[in-house]
């Protein structure tokens, strides 16, 4: 009669056995075995806890992971349906954006996505690109700072001519030279829904910006463009400014720190003429003399949309400053608001033109070097203790 009552402890010892030759504890039912495969780790367990509409994408982007070899961000997990998710300075590199590109693809919730600073590369970049391409929730995607280059900038392009959804994109810092002008004259030229573009702080020289001046003439859509801190200068710089004549769209443009020179600043004029769109132009820093503040002039004599013009930090002394300002003097139907002459020297004959200039625009500021202490003056006068 003991004989069939010993099967169970034969059976038990029999899956002790298997236990110890599989590494899992014994006593722990194959199926516990299955649930501690799917949560290896503390992230994995908050994902558990999610509601249930976000459990399939966050299980995707585990599962991508474990795949790739990277370690999960737990940000991610905790995302949820917040419109935000920002992934700065997490070292992801080429492995983590591969696995992150396959849970944005299901990810409806994410309208701004920010991966600044991650050295993505070429390789992250093109796993990036193919889940733009494919979402149509995020609508603002910060790539800058990402070693892209040229190839994966040309990949960052050829998702955005294609993607219903995004509007802004930020790609600041990535070593884009020259070779990488083809393909962003192609995304401007692309029909897409694309409102602001940051290039800044890139290695776009001449040869660049005689590839992106034509682009943005026939461009349609792009309000925003960002070039400062890059090398636009002589002929490359002109040829771009010329852009701006036949640009119907384009409303905020800065080309700040690049040595754009005479004459950059004498094919703004030019276009000033005739373009009658843009609102704010910054163009500090850009090694613009008296003669090319004169050339620009000729433009702010006859604009009317024109709201803010920042030329400070440029060469162009008191006499260039007086010159701008007696072209606005000129045009009582000129819409200028703000006008930064920072860190430029000026005289007395510049501050009695500038009040002049305000009894025709009451609305217009000018900002000098000497603002500052105009204001402790100011200051002063108000804090004197009375008798």
């Amino acid at each position: 009669m003991r004989g069939p009552l010993q099967e169970p402890g034969e059976k038990q010892g029999q899956e002790q056995g298997a236990a110890a030759a599989s590494g899992r504890p014994a006593g722990v039912p194959e199926a516990e075995k299955c649930a501690d495969a799917d949560s290896d780790s503390d992230q994995e367990t908050e994902a558990g806890a999610c509601k249930p509409g976000e459990l399939g994408k966050d299980t995707l982007y585990l599962r991508s992971c474990r795949a790739h070899s990277v370690v999960p961000a737990s940000c991610f997990l905790r995302q949820g349906s917040a419109p935000e998710l920002s992934l700065r300075h997490r070292g992801l590199g080429p492995q983590g954006a591969r696995a992150l590109a396959r849970a944005l693809t299901s990810n409806p919730y994410i309208k701004r996505l920010d991966l600044r600073d991650n050295g993505l590369c070429r390789a992250g970049a093109e796993a990036l690109a193919g889940a733009l391409s494919r979402n149509c929730s995020t609508c603002d995607v910060d790539l800058s700072e990402n070693h892209l280059g040229t190839e994966g900038a040309r990949a960052v392009c050829a998702a955005l001519a294609v993607s219903p959804a995004v509007q802004r994109v930020q790609l600041a810092g990535n070593g884009l030279e020259e070779q990488a002008a083809q393909c962003l004259a192609e995304l401007l030229l692309a029909r897409t829904g694309l409102k602001s573009l940051d290039l800044s702080y890139n290695q776009l020289n001449d040869q660049a910006g005689e590839t992106l001046g034509p682009a943005l003439a026939e461009n349609t859509g792009l309000t925003e463009l960002n070039v400062s801190w890059n090398h636009l200068r002589g002929l490359g710089a002109a040829a771009f400014a010329r852009g701006l004549e036949a640009n119907i769209f384009l409303r905020v443009l800065d080309i700040s720190y690049n040595g754009c020179g005479d004459s950059g600043a004498s094919a703004v004029g030019e276009a000033l003429k005739t373009n009658n769109v843009l609102e704010e132009l910054y163009m500090s820093n850009n090694r613009i003399s008296v003669a090319g503040a004169l050339s620009l002039g000729l433009g702010l004599r006859v604009n009317q949309t024109l709201r803010i013009l920042a030329v400070s930090r440029n060469p162009m002394r008191s006499e260039g400053c007086c010159s701008v300002l007696k072209s606005v003097q000129a045009n009582p139907q000129s819409a200028l608001e703000l006008l930064d002459f920072s860190d430029i020297q000026v005289n007395r004959e510049f501050d009695d033109l500038a009040s002049s200039v305000k009894v025709i625009l009451p609305g217009l500021c000018i900002k000098t070097g000497a603002r500052r202490v105009e204001y402790k003056k100011e200051l002063l006068a108000v804090f004197t203790p009375s008798e």
